[in-house]
């Protein structure tokens, strides 16, 4: 449909709901307000579709208004020039009316058009940081697996093993931040941590003999909260794997993310061994692990509590709204 008609058939569609007005207002107070409803009318038409659209809002309604209403019905004629001087005021006015409109309608189109290109510009140069920043991830992890294989086996061949797995759940959290569908600047927590379980079991080597359960309630949590909270699981998950069960092929660690309250509660479970009395005091494995632990509750403002008995270990953090 070519645009002057869609124009025309909006004025008409304005002239139409002012008269109905004008029709209910007319029941109740015969002959008084001819004209007002007739700026209001073009208005619209025109904010919604062009100065032509109020042009034949108001055209048709100070016509219609004239020769039926006034001065003298169904007559174009003037008793007296005042009432010339009043009918030639409501034209003015209305089509004062229409420019006005028209103006302000284009102002905001103009602007409208403006913030369409800055945001544009905004997520071309988010694809490009985007797109440099997975590859230094790529980097990264590619130069602690080299070091992790050529340190071969011990301690050293560990730590930069554990370091690549942290490497990695920073780098999942990114690409998760940068997908659509979420809030920007978001993490959606339900895909992501499904996603860390599934790494980390590929890293851990768990084919069965020791399982890796996660369930996660869906929530838009940001970029950094979402990172420490990884964290937290890729950290409790692998010192589970390496402490829990000793002398044991078989085990289940799960991970559970779900609504507590007002805020969010993290447990992640073991049926291991549970840890040795002269461990409890200063965590798991009393080390490293344990105090990354606890800086990244701080910064994901959690308060982490651990039960360990015979049938394994619970560690929650409650996470604050």
């Amino acid at each position: 449909m070519p645009r002057w008609v869609t124009s025309i058939a909006v004025g008409l569609l304005a002239t139409a709901c002012a008269a109905l007005i004008r029709f209910l207002l007319d029941t109740l107070v015969p002959g008084a307000a001819v004209f007002p409803l007739v700026f209001p009318a073009a208005m619209i038409a025109t904010l919604f579709a062009r100065w032509l659209a109020g042009a034949t809002a108001s055209t048709v309604s100070i016509l219609f208004g004239w020769y039926y209403l006034y001065p003298v019905k169904n007559s174009f004629r003037f008793e007296t020039s005042a009432q010339a001087v009043t009918m030639g005021s409501v034209i003015i006015a209305a089509a004062i009316t229409v420019a006005l409109a028209e103006m302000f309608r284009r102002s905001v189109h103009r602007a409208t058009q403006e913030r369409d290109r800055q945001i544009a510009e905004r997520e071309l140069f988010l694809e490009e940081f985007d797109h440099r920043v997975k590859n230094n991830f790529m980097l990264v992890a590619s130069l602690l697996e080299m070091q992790r294989r050529r340190a071969g086996e011990g301690e050293t061949a560990e730590a930069l093993g554990s370091a690549l797995s942290r490497v990695e759940s920073i780098a999942r959290a990114h690409r998760y931040l940068y997908r659509g569908g979420a809030t920007p600047g978001t993490v959606d927590m339900a895909a992501y941590l499904n996603e860390l379980c599934s790494a980390l079991s590929d890293a851990l080597f768990l084919r069965g003999a020791i399982t890796l359960d996660c369930r996660s309630d869906h929530a838009a949590l940001p970029r950094d909260r979402a990172v420490s909270i990884g964290l937290i699981a890729n950290e409790l998950v692998t010192n589970a794997v390496k402490h829990a069960f000793p002398g044991r092929d078989t085990g289940m660690i799960s991970i559970r993310f779900e609504a507590a309250g007002a805020g969010w509660l993290l447990t992640v479970r073991d049926n291991g061994a549970g840890m040795p009395a002269e461990t409890k005091a200063r965590g798991r494995d009393g080390g490293l692990g344990h105090r990354l632990v606890e800086g990244f509750a701080r910064q994901a403002r959690g308060t982490i509590h651990t039960e360990s008995g015979a049938d394994g270990t619970v560690v929650t953090v409650q996470l604050e709204p």
